[in-house]
């Protein structure tokens, strides 16, 4: 695996020096979009809806419509002025109960990996929690987005999973629920039966994905069997730095305690990265929507992803 960050965990005065990698890969094998006459491949242009001209992606900006029809356009030095975590610091904000912890709130997850000679303070804090029987939950920055992430143990491995806001879950209201009858308990009886008889070790190994698998059987007779099918084309082709300083543990987790005593007994909280906060206006520009608004530009990374997806 190859890390895609490299930063530290702040945890009190102790800093636990980490290379992280994405946890879960996807496995579904991607199409291109070609022309069914030839078998070649469509490609996408840029083009301004205003002037009628190509784009490169050194000239394109983001920008927001909003309800009354202002288009707000935003560069990268308006972005640059939004407050964010320290991009190579992961800092704990607290522990918490691992149970109360909302699975759904679980986004997506990343291994931890110690970057140290001595990967003593990450032993430490992987014990910690074990022993604890509790989650950390931190700020973690990834490609200019600052999250909210629990930070656990899984196989003796660091994990971090960012976490959904709580305003990004959707209310469950539905008015077909509110008077619907309550199970007979004949009715619960049989059912809690039927669930003890299917009741087993959960083994997701025992799972597969059947659509994948036929999918790639298919393409691979399909190979075999060559055909209008197979068109042969060329292939398109879709640092470590020194080891940070080893800690005094104990003396630095004393120090940390201390500290946290002396903000408990006057009341001040621990300092934590600053919120999102909205662009200045004075940074913005203002300019008039077209009635049949154009698309939102869309970030140059995500942009430039799904032009490799969609052929580009």
């Amino acid at each position: 695996m190859r890390s895609i960050w490299k930063g530290s965990i702040a945890f009190g005065l102790v800093n636990v020096p980490v290379k992280v990698y994405s946890a879960t890969e996807q496995h579904d094998i991607r199409f291109h979009q070609v022309h069914a006459k030839d078998g070649g491949r469509i490609k996408y242009d840029r083009i301004c809806q205003e002037c009628g001209k190509s784009v490169q992606f050194a000239d394109i900006d983001k920008a927001y419509d909003s309800p009354d029809g202002e288009r707000v356009i935003l560069t990268d030095d308006d972005f640059d002025k939004l407050p964010a975590a320290e991009k190579h610091e992961i800092p704990v904000l607290e522990f918490v109960p691992t149970e109360q912890i909302d699975p759904i709130l679980y986004d997506k997850s990343y291994f931890l990996e110690p970057d140290s000679a001595s990967p003593k303070a990450y032993v430490l804090l992987r014990e910690t929690l074990e022993e604890t029987e509790r989650t950390a939950l931190v700020h973690f920055t990834l490609r200019q987005k600052t999250r909210l992430a629990a930070l656990r143990v899984r196989d003796d491995v660091l994990v971090i999973q960012t976490l959904l806001w709580p305003d990004e879950v959707r209310a469950a209201e539905f008015p077909s629920l509110e008077d619907a009858p309550s199970a007979r308990p004949q009715e619960v009886k049989m059912a809690t039966s039927l669930v003890e008889s299917m009741s087993s070790e959960f083994d997701p190994t025992e799972y597969t994905d059947d659509y994948q698998t036929e999918l790639r059987k298919l393409i691979d007779e399909t190979l075999a069997n060559g055909g209008e099918k197979v068109i042969h084309t060329e292939t398109e082709k879709d640092d470590d730095g020194e080891d940070a300083e080893v800690v005094d543990l104990v003396a630095a987790l004393q120090r940390s305690v201390e500290a946290a005593g002396k903000n408990a007994k006057s009341g001040s909280a621990t300092s934590a990265p600053a919120k999102k906060a909205p662009a200045k206006k004075a940074a913005a520009k203002k300019a008039p929507a077209k009635k049949a608004a154009a698309k939102k530009a869309s970030a140059k990374s995500a942009d430039s992803k799904a032009d490799e997806a969609k052929g580009a």
